[in-house]
């Protein structure tokens, strides 16, 4: 229900900005361009469909009126080997359209859903990102793109090529009645479509974002049902998820009876421009069998035009929700904030690193000897325009193998600074380096193979304990997976556990205590080992002895030479570390050794005395 936040961070865009419809589906559309061969076969086999559909009509009209004269049947066997040769035809370019089609879109999505998740994944961690919008915006949401494709461009552009077809062939047995054809389909394929947009444009573009609110509520009444009930508000959120629903129930029925009243009015075109092709056929004199082929094909003509309404009505369905895929690919605060710089190789996660096995950097797998050096250089970050800063004129220094903590109360900006050091917050002012080139600069794929550990809120999967550790290192055996967790002091429990390493943790790891939960996210990032290590309260949930237990295996068994950041509110076990950083709002108000800090009046002595009377009494109470 909760979620954590520092320093006045909000979940909203910085610029504010709004995408329009026709900036979202360019954005889109952007990522399909190295598929734009599948996509245009995709609509060379739809367009060849409908005319074959159209030609099949036509065909067998002229087949069943000719017929009916009884004339001799070697007049008729063309048309009749035609009819089941277009009939065939139909079937099978429909198949191919549908699989080359899903094949371009499915590639294409699982791009763009990447990016969507990537830009979710930053946002959750720097802005307290909702799970139930953020579930809505990875499917429903990214769902609209391939609709976008499939169900909008696709069809529309096969439409009005089929048209244009029908409008030359009807040309060629009456001028006239071509004229007829042609204006039926203006209105059948532009008139309609351009008032099923206005109808449904407002109410559609209600609809993504209540799916979104209604799925955040959702979220909110199953795994926050006892929060709510412990304050009494289970009624009222019951109701205003209520309200919600029965809101976009109307929208939705609202859509449906817009839908229903363009596609009469579709039905009514249909038959009032085959009335006048047939009329204007008779005045020029055409014969009847011919009269009978432009009648059907005018219908099938029509029929096909009429599927740009269902694509116009579709697009307008797909606006709110393109415009918030958009957003998140074009977000300032993308995919770990990485610039649109030069990037630059991290050391050691390469595949140019002479001696680097590459397959342990694809395995996001720290290679042995490998150091980074790492500084901050006057960090200013803010999250709101004109508020106070979580981060202020920080200078720090990390040099390979140091380890340097971070303390101060909650909101001093601790959190921020971790989340600038792997890349998910970008500073307003200041620099940060890392071996001396600027922290954008870096791959987003490769800046957590050097930059990483475990961070706040980190996520435990519905998944067994192997393979959420795995998540660190994929190639990792039995015996690393076992140093992991006996550092993180999990073993013991994983092997009382019948089911061992294949134990099922539960969604968001609730069958595991607080502690649990945080050991095992500990455990994974003990067992990725990047070179700069970042905890962000390691022992959070655990009581003292097994907090210091803890926190003393963690350290050792970090590798020599790399180094770490320790974030925490505990102050007990700091005194091995090689400085100690109190910040406070945003500033350094204190720096040095624990026993330098502890003979200093400060903040950091008042809290250490706080600390060690509070565990002193829990001791005592402690059977």
């Amino acid at each position: 229900m909760s979620t954590r936040r520092e320093g006045g961070r909000t979940g909203t865009r910085r610029d504010g900005g709004q995408a329009s419809a026709g900036s979202a589906e360019r954005a889109v559309l952007r990522l399909a361009r190295p598929y734009l061969r599948r996509l245009v076969g995709a609509g060379l086999l739809a367009a060849a469909t409908e005319a074959a559909g159209l030609a099949l009509m036509a065909t067998a009209t002229w087949l069943l009126m000719s017929a009916a004269g009884r004339p001799p049947l070697d007049r008729l066997t063309v048309a009749i080997v035609a009819v089941r040769a277009l009939a065939i035809g139909r079937g099978v370019l429909r198949y191919t359209e549908r699989l080359a089609g899903h094949d371009a879109v499915l590639r294409m999505i699982t791009d763009v859903r990447a990016r969507v998740f990537a830009t979710l994944a930053a946002r959750r961690t720097t802005a307290g990102q909702r799970t139930g919008d953020a579930l809505s915006r990875l499917v429903s949401d990214v769902e609209a793109v391939q609709d976008l494709l499939l169900r909008v461009l696709v069809p529309g552009a096969a439409a009005a090529l089929v048209g244009l077809l029908a409008v030359g062939g009807a040309a060629l047995v009456s001028l006239p009645a071509a004229g007829v054809l042609a204006a039926g389909l203006l209105v059948a394929g532009v008139a309609l479509p351009a008032s099923a947009t206005a109808l449904t444009r407002r109410a559609a573009d209600e609809v993504a974002p209540l799916r979104g609110a209604l799925a955040t509520d959702a979220v909110d009444l199953t795994h926050g049902a006892a929060d709510l009930a412990a304050f009494g508000a289970t009624g009222q959120a019951l109701r205003a998820a209520t309200d919600r629903a029965d809101r976009l129930a109307r929208l939705e029925r609202r859509l449906a009876a817009t839908g229903f009243a363009v596609d009469a009015a579709g039905v009514l075109v249909a038959g009032l421009t085959a009335g006048g092709v047939v009329l204007v056929a008779l005045r020029a004199g055409v014969g009847g069998v011919l009269v009978g082929v432009l009648a059907v094909g005018t219908l099938a003509a029509v029929e096909i035009a009429l599927a740009l309404v269902g694509a116009a009505r579709q697009r307008t369905q797909l606006r709110a929700g393109l415009g918030r895929v958009a957003e998140l690919l074009a977000a300032p605060d993308g995919p770990a904030g990485v610039d649109a710089t030069t990037p630059v190789a991290v050391a050691g996660a390469g595949t140019g690193d002479a001696g680097i096995d590459a397959a342990d950097t694809r395995a996001g797998r720290a290679v042995e000897g490998t150091t980074h050096h790492v500084r901050f250089d006057e960090i200013v970050v803010r999250y709101r325009a004109g508020a106070a800063p979580a981060l202020d004129g920080l200078d720090l220094d990390l040099p390979a193998g140091r380890r340097v903590a971070v303390v101060g109360p909650s909101g001093a900006g601790k959190s921020t600074l971790a989340a600038v050091l792997t890349g998910a917050v970008r500073p307003d002012a200041g620099r940060v380096t890392l071996d001396g080139h600027d922290l954008s600069a870096y791959p987003a794929d490769e800046l957590p193979r050097a930059v990483g550990g475990l961070l706040a809120e980190a996520y435990v999967f519905h998944a067994s304990v192997r393979e959420n550790l795995l998540l660190g290192r994929p190639d990792a055996g039995e015996d690393a997976l076992a140093a992991a967790t006996a550092a993180a002091g999990l073993l013991d429990w994983v092997r009382d556990q019948p089911d061992g390493w294949d134990t099922v943790v539960g969604e968001e790891g609730g069958q595991l205590s607080g502690g649990q939960r945080q050991r095992l996210a500990l455990a994974r990032a003990l067992l990725a080992a990047p070179p700069v290590l970042v905890l962000d309260e390691p022992t959070e949930g655990l009581d003292p002895a097994a907090a210091d237990a803890v926190l003393a295996s963690a350290l050792a068994a970090t590798p020599t030479g790399h180094s770490v950041l320790l974030i925490s509110h505990r102050l007990s076990g700091l005194d091995g570390l090689d400085e100690i950083v109190v910040l406070d709002a945003g500033r350094v108000i204190q720096r040095g050794g624990h026993a330098e800090l502890v003979a200093a009046p400060g903040w950091y002595r008042d809290q250490w005395l706080l600390q060690e009377a509070a565990e002193r009494g829990y001791l005592a109470l402690t059977p």
